[in-house]
């Protein structure tokens, strides 16, 4: 797999660009808890008021503060004591929370310095405990129960005296030392609250003293919902628009990837030889060329999302459950982790091998398919539709098979982790809401402890999906590997040749033996001829004799094992394939044509050949008659294979294709099987005289296509015969003449042999 990803290197700027639009996106989504927990915690149980450090504060309430507390000077060097001229920001802390017309007098209210996050936290906890206090002596009832232990031991006429005076009022006229006796044991229950309670608690006295001071807390609340919901909406906004970009680059990056893919594997099978396309078969690199490269691109659209997304949130989530919220919940997610990694563990497991075998049950219903339906003449012909139904229905049904198998075993594994996200959801609300009922921890923070842990869930989600899919791209990135590095073993040398002009067209075989890949026996031995420019070499034999073998040598479809092959004076293994290939005009056994027009079929040698050289090739390769009286002519189209055309006309295209080439050396495949004796008969006079300074070379199975061949190489069990004329073999050669005589009579040879001698002599 990590082979296949170096080629993202042609979309590295679109994959940083994915990196920085997750970071952005994982960020936006680990800010949103929090602003859940503000809107609770902040917004809806303390009014809106963030803190225990009041942004203005009476100077009758700062001096019972102050009186409650040992740093005087530390809470009022954050305040000012503002006369009747305001600075602009103090102006306008006084609008917003006392209005505007609100009439200041000279020395009444304190307002809080622009001071940072830090300090301003460290000034809530030096106000907690004050606020508590003084809160607890306003408290009606709260203050009669302390006046009453206060006054149980005094004299009559003192308690009369204090009777009528209220508990701030008896406090302030305390001695000092009395007034911290009185409110110790207040101040020890206060200090033994939990932080969070504390801080609740002090910022519940801010807004009493607010509401003294005539400041709307309704509307300061609404504002900050308000506000606090705006930007939630900012935050989803950016979240919203960081996943469309991801998707969209993430989707560009993974088809950029297929087609560079789908390139490389197209490239690598036009230089494999025969030998490599046998070791892979033709449904199986259509497979690895379209299904497998497939799975590749889906996962890559995937993989950035879980490689860089899912970490993030994951260890962001844990991180923010650690440090922001209370972490006596934490261990709920440890043990929901474990039981997610064991579900997938044991799934991956199970589901692992079938992946693999999934894709070659793939390769093997692309084989019976392409099989069944290339030869559907034949099986229509021997009535076997039933019997090659039931062989299409058995690779289907296998493959059937091992999907349900993989996708019943993957399809168990949401509902199971969807079984223990819900369970860690029941588990925080359990444990959270006896935190709550205690005093231990606020809603707003139960609340973003469980987005917390869902994100944190939903990033080990994301890997457990994309396991699903990487096993399976994991066997597709390992099929496509072996096509790309599959080295040919028909490849150019370093160093090459080039064709020795003054041998132009000679054609030399030198003691040449050959055996196809993992084969026991040599399919040819010691061939010797050699084919010479201006005249007809003509090859024949029984069936499995090796004629076709002999020319597939020439274009070097497969390499000699034995002996040289010699092309214009020249070791064939020695020049560029391409330069070998140039000169060759090859018209194989069985006609093959493309998709398109007649005319793009008879020019795919050279598109920019004139229409003149084209007609001509036609005309000598006997296919104007028909493409005449075709509607549109040489622009007819032809359907994939040829498929509209009959197997006469196939071939004679395909001899006319070889014909507008103009090559040096033409080799004809059995390439006249199709035709009648006449047109073939035509179409050989007609391609002795583009040929008379060419190089020629047939492969026939009719006595009567070769008997004017200046020289006939007789094959028998992959070895030569016989070489000469059709005379000489027919007095010398006994494999040639049994040959001959299986398909016509000594008389039809003679008067066969003398038409075209005398066809010769006109010409």
């Amino acid at each position: 797999m990590l082979k296949l990803l170096s080629n993202l290197k042609k979309t590295f700027g679109s994959v940083v660009m994915i990196v920085i639009l997750l970071c952005i996106q994982a960020s936006a989504d680990l800010a949103l808890p929090d602003y859940t927990s503000k809107i609770v915690n902040v917004g809806i149980q303390a009014g809106g008021i963030e803190n225990a450090a009041p942004k203005v504060i009476s100077k009758e309430n700062m001096d019972l503060l102050l009186m409650f507390s040992d740093d005087d000077e530390k809470i009022t060097n954050n305040y000012s004591l503002v006369g009747s001229t305001l600075t602009e920001e103090e102006e306008k802390i006084v609008k917003k929370y006392l209005g505007k017309d609100y009439k200041l007098e000279a020395n009444e209210i304190y307002i809080l310095n622009d001071i940072d996050e830090d300090k301003t936290e460290e000034l809530s906890k030096l106000l907690a405990v004050p606020l508590l206090e003084v809160s607890t002596i306003k408290n009606e009832e709260t203050a009669n129960k302390i006046k009453e232990q206060m006054i149980a031991n005094m004299p009559n006429e003192q308690k009369q005296y204090i009777q009528n005076m209220s508990l701030i009022e008896i406090v302030k006229n305390m001695p000092e030392d009395k007034r911290k006796a009185v409110l110790e044991q207040f101040s020890e229950q206060i200090n033994n609250m939990q932080d969070s309670i504390k801080e609740q608690a002090a910022v519940a006295s801010v807004k009493e003293i607010y509401t003294e001071l005539g400041v709307d807390t309704e509307k300061l609340q609404n504002d900050y919902i308000i506000l606090s919901g705006i930007q939630m909406l900012g935050v989803a906004l950016v979240i919203m628009l960081s996943a469309i970009s991801i998707m969209l680059l993430s989707s560009r990056v993974a088809a950029r990837l297929g087609k560079t893919l789908r390139e490389k594997v197209f490239t690598k099978v036009l230089k494999f030889s025969n030998e490599e396309l046998n070791e892979f078969s033709t449904a199986s690199l259509i497979t690895r060329s379209t299904n497998d490269i497939q799975q590749i691109q889906q996962m890559i659209a995937m993989l950035f999302r879980v490689v860089v997304y899912a970490p993030i949130i994951g260890i962001g989530g844990f991180i923010k459950v650690l440090t922001n919220s209370d972490n006596s919940m934490a261990w709920i997610i440890g043990v929901g982790i474990l039981g997610i990694l064991f579900i997938v563990g044991t799934l991956f497991i199970i589901a692992m091998p079938k992946f693999k075998k999934l894709q070659e049950l793939t390769d093997k219903l692309n084989l019976v398919s392409r099989e069944i339906l290339t030869g559907l003449p034949v099986i229509r012909a021997f009535n076997k539709e039933k019997r090659e139904e039931a062989r299409f229905e058995k690779t289907n049904r296998d493959l059937m098979k091992t999907n349900m198998f993989v996708n019943r075993a993957m399809s168990m594994m949401m509902p199971m982790l969807m079984l223990v996200m819900n369970g860690m959801t029941l588990l925080v609300i359990w444990v959270g809401g006896n935190g709550v009922d205690q005093g231990l921890l606020q809603v707003g923070d139960m609340m973003a402890f469980i987005q917390y842990m869902m994100q944190i869930v939903m990033a080990f989600l994301m890997i457990s999906m994309t396991s699903i899919m990487l096993p399976r791209a994991t066997v597709s990135a390992n099929r496509i590997n072996e096509v790309l590095e599959k080295e040919p073993s028909i490849k150019d040398k370093e160093e090459t040749k080039v064709f020795d002009q003054s041998k132009k067209g000679l054609v030399e075989f030198k003691n040449v033996s050959f055996r196809y890949p993992d084969a026991d026996t040599e399919i040819l031995e010691d061939i010797n001829f050699t084919a010479k420019p201006g005249q007809t070499t003509a090859i024949i034999g029984s069936t499995g004799s090796g004629k076709s073998t002999i020319v597939n040598l020439l274009p070097r479809f497969y390499d000699v094992t034995g002996g040289e092959l010699l092309i214009d004076g020249v070791n064939v293994k020695e020049v560029p394939q391409k330069d070998l290939r140039d000169i060759i005009g090859f018209v194989p056994q069985k006609g093959v044509l493309f998709s398109g027009t007649i005319k793009s079929n008879i020019k795919y040698s050279n598109e920019n050949m004139t229409d003149e050289d084209m007609i001509n090739a036609a005309q000598i390769a006997q296919a104007t008659e028909f493409i005449e009286a075709k509607e549109n002519k040489y622009e007819a189209s032809i359907a994939q294979g040829g498929s509209n055309v009959s197997g006469g006309q196939k071939q004679r295209l395909s001899i006319a294709r070889a014909i507008a080439k103009d090559p040096e050396i033409f080799v004809f495949d059995d390439s006249f099987s199709a035709l009648d004796f006449k047109t073939d008969a035509k179409l050989r006079e007609e391609l002795s005289k583009k040929t008379k300074d060419k190089t020629v070379i047939i492969v026939a199975q009719r006595i009567s296509t070769i008997l004017n061949a200046d020289q006939i190489i007789v094959l028998d069990e992959g070895k030569v015969v016989g070489i000469g004329t059709h005379e000489e073999l027919m007095k010398n050669n006994e494999n040639y003449r049994e040959i001959a005589l299986s398909q016509l009579s000594e008389e039809e040879l003679t008067a066969n042999f003398q038409e075209e001698n005398k066809d010769g002599k006109e010409e």
